[in-house]
């Protein structure tokens, strides 16, 4: 009878244990990703990634403002917090395996029933009226991690802890990409307000000059009215892009953990290298080198921890508990050895009855998240390749509008210069003159901008391979 029992508890384990084998073997994690980016063929898996910030980016000013940002910035510092935090439920987990061993000591005193069994035995025996009662010693508990509950557990932490280091590494690249981005348009406000004063001191001398001839009746009062209003466009602009600036400033200071204070540089947007030929890899490499990528991934594996989790939940739990020490009636006699000495050892199965169907839910929803895990990490990846085409083509037609965009201003000058010679000749109309320099006011702030996004596709092709955490 008992062989048969035993030959039943073994086969039933074995079964368990292949079943939740064949149930992680089940999930399919894998993301089968293109060879190349789109409009991008390259077998060169030489990569930007690679490159540490520092090295990538070159402008002083830059650098340190980046450097203070990763050292002051609060969102990072909540993130290592959480990598704390992560790390010391890590090491929970991994104390899961060793026995839980707890110190006592106790002393008690009972007056019984002078009309009871007990208390008239012990007066009989003893003499006394109560008992006392002193005891001291260990107590021992261990859980037997026969359907892997406490692995699956350490499993999940370690893979919680890697998890939340990966997200502080994904939130470092976006921190150093907002703030070169930042940067960038700080430098690009900068140049817009030169251009917008040069613009206005080209109008003050196209005023000065139709407000002559309108004195010596050359020209109505209509030319006057309207090169003052042009006069007043550019004059408008720059109060306006004072104002973003700062507002651009308050923003850099956020990132830097500050409060608003005006950004010291010395950089000029015209004068910073655009670097060209960015090696972007191979979009396998993203798996790799993405840490958002790499924490959705981590994802699945907690994910599929808490499955494991939760369905040894269903089965028997062995339980094994221990205690010794020294107990007396006696506090004379309390530490007599080894006349005082005692010990216990018991074990025993627990088993879900009532709450199989709650412990039964808790499965299903951890394997519905586990499927959920895995169809984030299955999207982060198709936006992590869309991101880094996206970069590529910036850069490839930015490359191009700038060219356009530099030739129509080269253009432009040659115009303004024409159209006031012109002018003061009697040749050409202040209507010519108005159109050339609004034109050109145009077409240079339009430039500074393309700069700047050229600038920006690069640091968005950096982030998007997975660099900036280096």
């Amino acid at each position: 009878m008992n062989l048969n029992f035993n030959i039943n508890i073994k086969r039933s384990i074995l079964l368990l244990l292949l079943a939740t084998t064949a149930s992680s073997w089940s999930q399919d994690n894998t993301v089968a990703v293109p060879d190349n980016f789109r409009n991008y063929a390259s077998a060169d898996t030489t990569n930007i990634a690679d490159i540490g910030w520092k090295s990538f980016f070159r402008e002083n000013d830059l650098t340190q403002l980046i450097d203070e940002a990763l050292a002051k910035n609060n969102d990072l510092q909540i993130a290592e917090k959480n990598i704390e935090i992560a790390n010391l439920q890590y090491k929970q987990a991994r104390l899961g395996n060793i026995p839980q061993v707890n110190a006592y000591a106790n002393a008690a005193t009972n007056r019984l029933s002078e009309n009871s069994l007990n208390g008239q035995s012990t007066n009989a025996l003893l003499g006394k009226k109560h008992l006392e009662d002193y005891s001291a010693g260990l107590n021992l508990s261990w859980e037997a991690d026969i359907w892997g509950k406490i692995r699956n557990r350490k499993k999940g932490g370690l893979a919680g802890y890697m998890q939340t280091k990966e997200a502080k590494k994904a939130l470092q690249t976006a921190v150093v990409a907002n703030v070169s981005n930042g940067f960038y348009d700080l430098l690009m406000l900068d140049a817009q307000l030169e251009i917008a004063r040069k613009t206005l001191t080209l109008s003050d001398s196209t005023v000065f000059v139709v407000g002559l001839q309108y004195d010596a009746g050359q020209v109505t009062l209509l030319a006057k009215q309207q090169t003052e209003a042009q006069r007043l466009v550019a004059a408008q602009l720059i109060p306006q892009i004072e104002q973003q600036i700062q507002i651009q400033e308050n923003a850099l200071s956020v990132l830097a953990g500050r409060f608003p204070q005006s950004q010291e540089r010395s950089s000029l947007l015209n004068n910073l290298a655009i670097q060209e030929n960015l090696s972007a890899g191979i979009p396998a490499q993203l798996l790799s080198k993405r840490p958002d990528v790499k924490s959705a991934e981590l994802a699945v594996d907690v994910a599929n921890a808490k499955v494991g989790v939760a369905k040894a939940s269903l089965y028997p739990s062995l339980n094994i508990t221990a205690a010794t020490g020294v107990n007396s009636f006696e506090l004379n006699n309390w530490f007599n050895i080894p006349a005082s000495l005692f010990g216990t050892v018991a074990g025993g199965l627990t088993a879900p009855l009532f709450n199989g169907k709650r412990l039964r839910t808790q499965y299903e929803v951890a394997k519905a998240e586990r499927e959920q895990a895995i169809l984030n990490f299955k999207q982060t990846v198709i936006v992590a390749v869309s991101e880094v085409s996206n970069a590529l083509v910036s850069i490839d037609k930015l490359e191009k509008e700038y060219t356009i965009a530099d030739e129509r201003v080269g253009t432009l000058k040659k115009s303004i210069t024409n159209a006031n010679l012109l002018f003061k000749n009697g040749m050409a109309t202040y209507l010519e003159v108005i159109v050339a320099q609004s034109n050109l006011l145009q077409a240079e702030l339009e430039l500074a901008a393309i700069r700047k996004e050229r600038l920006s596709a690069n640091v968005g092709l950096y982030r998007a391979l997975g660099g900036g955490w280096q």
